[in-house]
């Protein structure tokens, strides 16, 4: 019988999160290959989301020619690759005891298809391990967090591509073979549910034909599936303590109404944008609703035997998500208003207040979302990303950000709610650690840190860190294990 917790476990792994692909820059640098990542401009508000994330082969080649590099924010980061140590340290000030960060393919295989490790890059993660083990913190690492290698989109089709499957893998084992003693906890791919809504950074598709167009992004997913199972498999192979995770952006999505097609709406939408994914990768095969999509949208995925046998055997250990905002679902969407959200624009929800970008707060909904998915997997959770990005304003050397503390305090809140209702959960990093390039938009001035870091959306700046008022107040929380939130 399960022991009623009345707060967060002693054990419980408080801090943030950063990805390798907005904050280390140095692209070009000891042996790294460009990575989607390093493509992507900084957005331009006139210009709907729909059309931004629409990559089509014109486009690809038209950016690839460009050689302005301060065009692309993301290929100069915060230079977290040279100052990664002081990065660390600020975070193990604040008493974190894991630290989320992602390794940059292109910096271990440049091409994605190359046949040996790119020293350098092992090297590199060697330290930055070293550093984070160094001051007390677990190492929680996103294997390919949307910076897949270039070369595997323009030789390859990206994940449409069955050999896409075996790069990854060796690339998988290459680090469990460097890193897997040291650390115990991995993601083999960011917010996977990307294929749906990310598809280009997340699977490298590009979009030329519309008669094929979900044919390759369902193919893709279902490789990357084999691909995280097969990871899984030669992990174990190294180490029986370290897990592997899934990872889905949670789409937490309500009915609009109480009529019943608004319920069957977001019960749809639940399924295909969450669902499909979770179902898969944990309990090892494809659930009964996929077969009427694939129908009904003209899919015929290639799935061989031997992938069916790997995905039932080796599913993941836990299940990780990121959670900024909730939904809503309508069957019939004229009567609502849309805004902007996470990956996706959502219907806006009257009940709730939304950031400066539109993303609607709701604390509420991430005990719901725990509840909903412990209750569904009765696997181990771990929210991997949770946050709001704003404008932060440096006066007098400081950033009141206290939006920031009402926005993160009110969600450990529910979360402290949902370990009452008996949810398990591993741990808790926020996005992010410190200001980074923000991934939907390639811009600096949506700041999500504790710290902030001098630099503008063109690179301009001193790249001197600002501890934040939200810094001192998190360190308070982690200190007090989440107890006496204000």
């Amino acid at each position: 019988m399960k022991k009623f917790e009345q707060t967060f476990p002693e054990n419980f792994l408080w801090g943030g999160a950063i990805a390798a692909c907005q904050s280390e820059g140095a692209f070009d640098l000891d042996g790294k290959g460009l990575t989607v990542a390093d493509i992507a401009v900084k957005h331009d508000k006139t210009v709907p989301r729909s059309v931004r994330k629409l990559i089509t082969a014109e486009r690809l080649e038209k950016v690839l020619q460009e050689t302005d590099d301060r065009k692309f924010p993301k290929r100069y980061g915060i230079d977290f690759y040279h100052r990664f140590k002081e990065d660390i340290a600020w975070c193990a000030e604040m008493g974190f005891k894991v630290f989320r960060f992602s390794i940059a393919w292109g910096r271990i295989f440049p091409n994605g298809d190359d046949a040996k490790a790119n020293t350098k890059g092992l090297a590199f993660y060697d330290q930055v391990i070293a550093e984070v083990i160094k001051h007390g913190m677990e190492p929680l690492i996103t294997i390919n967090h949307f910076d897949m290698p270039m070369n595997l989109v323009t030789q390859y089709g990206g994940w449409k591509n069955r050999q896409l499957i075996d790069f990854y893998v060796t690339y998988a084992k290459t680090l469990f073979e460097r890193y897997g003693k040291k650390v115990n906890y991995w993601i083999a791919f960011n917010e996977i549910n990307g294929a749906r809504f990310n598809v280009f950074y997340s699977t490298g598709i590009v979009k030329d034909d519309e008669a094929t167009y979900l044919q390759d992004c369902y193919q893709a997913a279902h490789h990357q599936f084999v691909a995280s199972a097969l990871a899984k498999k030669a992990l174990s192979k190294v180490s029986k303590e370290a897990m592997l995770g899934c990872m889905v952006a949670k789409f937490t999505t309500y009915p609009a109404t109480c009529k019943p097609e608004d319920a069957l709406e977001a019960q749809k939408n639940e399924q295909m944008d969450n669902y499909y994914f979770t179902d898969t990768i944990i309990r090892g095969e494809y659930p009964p609703y996929a077969a009427r999509f694939w129908h009904e949208n003209g899919i015929e995925l290639q799935v061989f035997e031997e992938d069916e046998a790997v995905l039932k055997r080796y599913p993941a250990d836990f299940l990780a998500f990121s959670y900024y905002m909730s939904s809503i679902s309508a069957a019939d969407k004229e009567n609502f208003e849309e805004t902007d959200g996470n990956l996706k624009n959502t219907l806006k929800n009257p009940h709730l207040k939304a950031s400066e970008w539109g993303w609607q707060i709701d604390s509420i909904g991430l005990r719901y979302t725990l509840n909903d998915l412990y209750n569904r997997y009765s696997i181990p959770l771990f929210i991997v990303e949770n946050g709001i990005g704003a404008e932060d304003v440096l006066e007098d050397g400081k950033i009141d950000d206290d939006y920031r503390i009402d926005y993160l305090s009110a969600h450990i809140k529910q979360i402290e709610e949902a370990i009452k209702d008996g949810v398990q959960l591993i741990g808790y990093t926020t996005w992010s650690a410190i200001d980074i390039v923000s991934s939907g938009t390639s811009e600096m001035a949506k700041r999500y840190g504790f710290i902030y870091v001098d630099q503008d959306d063109l690179g301009h700046g001193t790249l001197k860190r600002i501890p934040k008022k939200s810094f001192h107040w998190y360190k308070a929380v982690i200190a007090a294990n989440g107890l006496g939130i204000d």
